[in-house]
């Protein structure tokens, strides 16, 4: 059923749709109006779009994802549904007459694209192993749906100075990368009493910072107003003349987390002594959730197909219910069709008792019972869905870059197949010290690939040679993440783009030679120093005359095409 609200704002959109054919709309109008509804536009395509729909708190169901399907199926022009590192799924190439078809089929099953974009409350993300997790000390998916719901068209939401995100945690290990958000909520526990520890200030672009403690513990009840008073300071002390400087990073940095702390506590003070009945229904504590209900799959022996025990050790992740796994299903590029997704619905509603996204751009089913393992690996691998590798170093991040962005300056997408495939003939990609190490790319330095982040982290660069352009990466070592603490990679210089593979591959190679016994990467780094990689590739760096190699002058994925650097008005910093 198509939710009232959602119906009126799609009606508008076809309103404004009608009159811009027309000429009878301000185009600006209707590109602020779009925006906050999740539409962007498309790199030299006016008339198309991007939308992208989020998925509550990372969930999805098997009707949801066989809507997904027939969308990606009937209206955008590529026919993927692109799994971003947010908890959204995103549509490429619709064009303009056929997105409120699409807006109207997504409401219908419970998702949005409403403040997909815009100076508002993008997205508000959870820990894909909420509920499962044998780390967390209770699950925080309630809350955080709540936080979801509550902010959804809140008015203080809807005009901010710029973009806001939020991230849940539960786990001791930081599967939502709370430091990098707005605002990062992780469970805590205080004598029996259920809490959080909310940190604020986070986000990454062209500065990025780490989130500042606000308090070491928030009371469950008060989680909601934390929240509403952060948000209405920032709306209100934002900068709002200048869009660089105008992330809550900024402002915590400006204040100071001391005054700013006070000044939070104050406006919440206030928030609940203005609090209508509403909100005080909504600040309610949650019930925690009922089980989910377990589909009953045949009973099986493990399976003996190929690439079983491979897939069972990077793909498998052991629930805190006895006898269950949560069951990382990996898309490489983030990517999925529509024939997957219709096969994910059916293994979904026969294998799990849940679908959720990851960050990680993957889809993950919950509850799978143990003795059905088997069963399910066959019914994935028929459906071409069961890459091995899952949150390894072949499970590429990357942007949609330059095949649709318009701030996009390389197309990110074609470094990741390229990396791919050059890892995964490599022997050294099988070593278990390299496995865990993340690879992530940008196609700009905006960071949608979270590249800053990364142990070997990567965004789209140019370099003038003569009088052609030549498609680069800047490189990034030693990024990562844990509760309360940020570690923003080091710059160490930019490789052309044909390059990187083989860049990647002797950063690779040196760890492995040179590491201590258990050494990590990020110690290994601390160790030897970033920078004495820059050596290392110094002659990877060396560009000859065009006539002398004309294929270095090409992006990776845009082959016999003449590379050149075309900005458009950005969007995702609208």
């Amino acid at each position: 059923m198509l939710d009232r609200l959602a119906e009126e704002e799609i009606r508008y959109l076809e309103a404004m749709i009608a009159r811009l054919e027309a000429g009878e709309e301000d185009p600006e109008d209707f590109r602020v109006y779009r925006l906050k509804n999740g539409i962007y536009g498309i790199r030299g395509r006016p008339e198309h779009h991007m939308i992208r729909i989020k998925l509550p708190v990372g969930r999805i169901t098997p009707e949801g994802l066989r809507v997904l399907a027939e969308v990606a199926e009937r209206y955008a022009e590529n026919r993927l549904a692109h799994v971003t590192t947010r908890q959204a799924v995103q549509l490429h190439h619709v064009h303009r007459r056929d997105v409120p078809q699409v807006l109207r089929a997504v409401n219908r099953v419970g998702l949005t694209t409403r403040e997909a974009c815009g100076h508002s409350i993008r997205a508000v993300t959870c820990c894909p192993y909420a509920g499962v997790s044998p780390e967390e000390p209770f699950d925080v998916t309630p809350y955080a749906e709540r936080a979801y719901r509550y902010f959804l068209r809140h008015p203080v939401g809807q005009n901010l100075p710029r973009k806001f995100k939020i991230a849940f945690e539960g786990c001791r290990t930081d599967h939502a990368r709370t430091p990098i958000h707005d605002i990062g909520v992780v469970a805590a526990v205080e004598g029996g009493k259920r809490g959080f520890r909310i940190y604020v200030g986070g986000g990454l672009g062209a500065a990025p910072m780490g989130a500042e403690l606000l308090e070491p513990f928030t009371p469950e009840e008060d989680l909601l107003p934390t929240m509403l008073a952060v948000i209405r300071l920032f709306d209100r002390y934002g900068n709002r003349k200048v869009l660089t400087q105008a992330r809550l990073k900024f402002l915590v940095k400006r204040w100071g987390i001391a005054e700013f702390r006070e000044a939070v506590r104050e406006e919440r003070r206030i928030v609940k002594l203005t609090a209508s009945g509403a909100d005080l229904e909504a600040w309610t504590p949650p019930e925690d959730p009922p089980p989910p209900a377990l589909p009953t799959p045949p009973r099986k022996p493990l399976s003996f197909a190929p690439g079983f025990e491979a897939w069972r050790r990077t793909n498998l992740f052991r629930q805190k219910q006895e006898g269950f796994y949560t069951v990382t299903v990996r898309l490489p590029l983030g990517d999925i069709t529509p024939e997957g997704l219709r096969a994910l619905a059916e293994i979904a509603e026969a294998y799990a008792g849940e679908v959720r996204s990851a960050i990680s751009q993957n889809l993950l089913l919950r509850f799978v019972p143990e003795w059905a393992l088997g069963g399910l690996y066959e019914a994935l691998l028929e459906a071409g869905l069961a890459q091995a590798g899952a949150h390894t170093l072949l499970d590429i991040t990357r942007c949609p870059g330059a095949d649709t962005c318009n701030l996009a300056i390389t197309r990110s997408r074609g470094l990741a197949a390229a990396l791919e495939e050059r890892l995964q003939a490599l022997p050294l990609a099988q070593d278990p010290a390299l496995r865990p190490l993340s690879l992530k790319i940008s196609g700009c330095p905006n960071a949608c690939g979270q590249h800053h982040i990364a142990d070997i982290g990567f965004y789209g660069a140019s370099r003038k040679v003569g009088e052609r352009e030549v498609p680069h990466y800047t490189l990034l070592l030693g990024g990562g993440t844990r509760e309360g603490e940020a570690r923003f990679g080091q710059v160490i210089g930019r490789v052309p783009a044909r390059r990187v593979p083989e860049a990647v591959e002797r950063i690779l190679k040196r760890y492995q030679a040179e590491r201590q016994n258990g050494e990590s990467f990020q110690a290994f780094l601390d160790r030897v120093g970033a920078d004495s990689f820059k050596p290392l590739l110094a002659d990877l760096q060396e560009i000859p005359p065009y006539e002398e190699a004309p294929a270095l002058y090409e992006d990776l994925g845009a082959e016999g095409q003449a590379f050149s650097v075309s900005l458009g008005r950005g969007e995702c910093a609208v």
